[in-house]
């Protein structure tokens, strides 16, 4: 999808500095995902069961 946006030059190069993307839309994107991301956590979070019995949940990965 193309569209117009008009940013703000001082988040496009904070963004960019933090995170070392030089392509505008590549840094878009990141930032898209990062938000949705964000969001899809908290909504998780306010679903937070109360089951006191249920055991440990094995991980595949260790964070």
């Amino acid at each position: 999808m193309r569209t117009t946006l008009i940013l703000r030059d001082d988040l496009v190069e904070e963004a960019r500095r933090l995170t070392n993307i030089r392509e505008k839309t590549a840094l878009i994107h990141q930032g898209l995902e990062a938000l949705i991301e964000k969001f899809a956590r908290a909504r998780l979070r306010l679903l937070g069961g109360t089951e006191r019995r249920l055991r440990p949940i094995p991980r595949r990965k260790e964070s």
